[in-house]
């Protein structure tokens, strides 16, 4: 009796334990795996992904046509380890009928959490306070030293009320938020209706906002939103926060990075000019920032390295939805979580 042939799929790095379990056990395939946690190089990546029949990649990970030329006609699966799919050529897979799988959802809840603790560590200076302690400058009390902005009978502004941005919103009401306002591409009243948030242009949020959460994804429109005319409109002590998402959509090219969605530059100068009081930042252009980018100097600004999702619930279930993904493709059945092209 012949046997039959292993399915060859190939893992851009390790997995946490639920996805790398779910993967053991996969008999009618032979898995491929870049032993590192630092990117996969592009060569690497050509050479592994060479005559596979399905790829399991992370955001990091740029498959772009010339990756598909090197998979060659047997590919018929990209599952990635993320809700973002901007690092996917999708014009060139879905010419070559080959399905997506992504990780919608899960990250929800984590993302939010990060968003409010970036909030909250940005708009009461943690870090500053942090370092006064560290460097001998807790010396007295003065009445105003370290004095930051707080959440009670504030008015927040929510670019983006999605999944996340109604999880932010959820969890920032029991602070005592006066008014919460949104702004997108449409009303959404059934899902505004639960903290009584208000629609309205992105030019009345910048200018009535206390507070800034920016939770949409990047798309073509929404690059270079927050530019210097809106930063202009804001209070000069507001508070600015940036969590954008990557494109969740079909995407017909790749874009750098999800931070795209403000202007850094513009950023900065309102930063060091005092035009709005502090940012925190979860995203950024490029990423990693360099060390000697500009933003790094100022007091006011708090950069994270991406940590949205970095929770081990949240990895763990990602990688094992991701798994998931990847085998359904590669065997021709439905798959849990399918980017429709």
């Amino acid at each position: 009796m012949r046997l039959a042939r292993l399915m060859k799929v190939f893992v851009t790095g390790p997995l946490p334990a639920e996805g790398r379990a779910a993967l053991a056990q996969a008999a009618d395939c032979e898995v491929e795996q870049w032993p590192s946690d630092d990117p996969i190089p592009s060569k690497d990546l050509e050479q592994g992904v060479a005559g596979a029949q399905g790829l399991l990649c992370r955001l990091t990970d740029r498959v772009d046509k010339k990756i598909l030329d090197a998979a060659g006609t047997s590919l018929r699966v990209i599952s990635t380890l993320s809700v973002g799919v901007d690092h996917l050529a999708l014009d060139e897979i879905k010419k070559r009928g080959i399905r997506v799988g992504y990780t919608p959802g899960v990250l929800t809840d984590a993302t939010a959490e990060l968003a409010v603790s970036l909030l909250l560590t940005t708009c009461r200076r943690l870090p500053e306070a942090i370092e006064e302690v560290k460097n001998g400058g807790w010396s007295s009390w003065s009445p105003l030293w370290m004095c930051g902005y707080g959440l009670s009978q504030s008015t927040v502004g929510i670019v983006g009320l999605g999944r996340i941005g109604q999880a932010i919103a959820r969890r920032l009401k029991p602070f005592g938020v006066q008014r919460f306002l949104y702004t997108g591409r449409q009303p959404k009243p059934q899902e505004a209706a639960e903290f009584q948030a208000e629609f309205v242009p992105l030019a009345q949020l910048a200018a009535e906002s206390d507070f800034i959460v920016v939770a949409c994804s990047l798309t073509p429109a929404t690059r270079g939103l927050c530019g210097k005319d809106f930063f202009q409109k804001m209070k000069n002590t507001a508070i600015f926060i940036n969590i954008s998402r990557r494109c969740l959509g079909p995407c017909t090219t790749l874009v750098t990075s999800r931070g795209d969605v403000v202007n850094q530059e513009d950023l900065y100068q309102a930063l060091a000019s005092g035009q709005i009081a502090a940012a925190g930042l979860d995203v950024t252009t490029p990423e990693p920032l360099p060390p000697s980018h500009p933003l790094l100097t100022l007091k006011n600004c708090v950069i994270l390295p991406h940590i949205g999702s970095a929770t081990y619930k949240t990895r763990n279930t990602m990688s094992l939805l991701a798994v998931n993904n990847l085998l359904a493709g590669v065997r021709g059945e439905p798959m849990p979580s399918e980017l429709k092209l």
